[in-house]
């Protein structure tokens, strides 16, 4: 073998040898940041009782204390003084944290003192046999009231959370909220890009400039012309302040992409009698399709994941999703099977409209980047 080829083959093993090296690098940071939301996305699934006995992790294989027995005690026992249990004596604290007999056999109180209940408990191998349910997205949706066993036992009743409101509500909040910026941005964006009037590079200045203006100056002046208007707790005034902070960015970007449209076609279409807003309607929004889904995704995401702007706009009045969570963290702060599962379902549309025009998410942000 010539010295040319074996350097050709030593320098084709080096860079497989590193692209191997990124890919196993990759995947790891993946997987390590998967495993957050993996561990409260089966706690989602798991009754309240499971998820203080145990972590999320113990529905996968492994060795661990199963119960084999429930042992009822006399209500004459003295649990506040030391008992015996089947020849096993101890108090309620250490049978609270288990007791191993000499057969290995663990006896461990269930609840408070008034339970007056002992389980017998086996080590075993455990497979993938998780007691997961979907009540808690069901209590979590619901409107009235839930009940649930606790970590100690007791049946805990308590108000639903009304999640199926909260997502209607953003729904009502959200998708006009990206449409309505959208439309303007891109009659907007076409009119600094491809036609000529008075005062356009001034305008697109000064709608650049707003990108770098914070929403928080600006909450306070529309609060108090909100309350003149009497629009305050109503979707039309969220509808127009998500529009108003939107439209800088949104026309920025389209700005980029219609720009960079080759200019042949709109001379051509003009030669052939259409008008601006035929140009407009059958040649830009076409070929605009991945710049315009790139940000119906980030403005979709902005609005949905919103807090600041509902909580002051819109208030408790019509309660959307991000609203209803901050409550439950107040409310049943306690409770994480419902939080973790209100949680995933405030993620499930959010993914759903990420995963579905991710193939124009990347073109989109590279939008006016590349001349070509």
């Amino acid at each position: 073998m010539s010295e040319p080829t074996k350097f050709k083959r030593k320098q084709k093993l080096k860079r497989t040898a590193r692209n191997v090296w990124v890919n196993i690098v990759l995947i790891f940071i993946t997987l390590l940041w998967t495993i957050p939301t993996l561990g409260i996305f089966v706690t989602s699934f798991r009754r309240s009782e499971d998820i203080f006995s145990s972590g999320w992790w113990s529905i996968l294989p492994h060795r661990d204390w199963v119960k084999t027995e429930e042992l009822t005690l006399s209500e004459d026992i003295d649990v506040d003084g030391t008992f015996i249990i089947e020849d096993i004596e101890g108090d309620f604290e250490s049978f609270r944290e288990g007791i191993v007999s000499e057969d290995g056999t663990q006896y461990r109180w269930y609840g408070n003192k008034r339970t007056l209940r002992v389980d017998k408990f086996e080590r075993e191998w455990v497979g993938f046999g998780a007691n997961l349910t979907l009540s808690n997205y069901r209590d979590v949706l619901a409107s009235g009231k839930i009940q649930f066993t606790d970590g100690n036992g007791r049946t805990i009743t308590r108000d639903g959370s009304n999640f199926y409101d909260a997502v209607l509500n953003s729904l009502a909040v959200a998708i006009p909220s990206t449409v309505i910026p959208i439309l303007i941005a891109a009659f907007a964006a076409y009119a600094f890009a491809w036609m000529d009037f008075p005062g356009r590079k001034p305008l697109f200045v000064i709608v650049v400039a707003l990108l770098v203006v914070p929403l928080q100056i600006a909450l306070i002046p529309i609060l108090q012309d909100y309350t003149s208007l009497d629009l305050n707790g109503s979707f039309l005034g969220m509808w127009l302040a998500h529009t108003g902070f939107g439209l800088p960015l949104a026309v920025y970007l389209l700005f980029n992409y219609i720009s960079t449209l080759p200019r042949d076609i709109f001379e051509s279409a003009f030669l052939d009698g259409a008008t601006p807003f035929n140009i407009f309607a059958r040649l830009v929004i076409p070929l605009s399709v991945p710049a315009l889904a790139s940000f119906a995704i980030f403005q979709f995401l902005w609005v949905w994941n919103d807090y600041l702007i509902a909580l002051i706009f819109l208030g408790d009045k019509n309660r959307v999703v991000t609203s209803a969570l901050a409550a439950m963290v107040g409310e049943k702060g306690q409770d994480w099977h419902l939080l973790t599962s209100g949680a995933f379902l405030s993620m499930i549309l959010p993914l759903v409209v990420f995963f579905s025009l991710q193939r124009f998410f990347v073109r989109g942000l590279m939008a006016g980047s590349i001349k070509g």
